[in-house]
């Protein structure tokens, strides 16, 4: 795991169209995650902004979530902090 969660740093081109309020619960959702063993990458968290500006359903993402993190726990996070539908 990265000593640092950085995501807004590493991507800022995939934030820039979300209000306050979605980059929060984006940052909050993928922090829970990554506190849980999750590492970050660019497709999961592009996945995750395309979904809470609404250009995709949630349906159509496929996180890549790790064998040590819980795959339940970890779409109950991303549901909790993203819920655009």
């Amino acid at each position: 795991m990265a000593e640092k969660f950085d995501i807004e740093e590493r991507w800022p081109e995939l934030f820039t169209q979300l209000d306050a309020n979605q980059r929060s619960a984006i940052r909050q959702a993928l922090a829970s995650a990554w506190h849980e063993g999750w590492v970050p990458n660019r497709e999961d968290v592009e996945n995750l902004t395309d979904v809470a500006r609404g250009a995709i359903s949630k349906k159509r993402t496929g996180f890549a979530v790790p064998d040590n993190v819980d795959k339940r726990r970890f779409a109950a996070l991303i549901s909790k902090h993203c819920s655009s539908e």
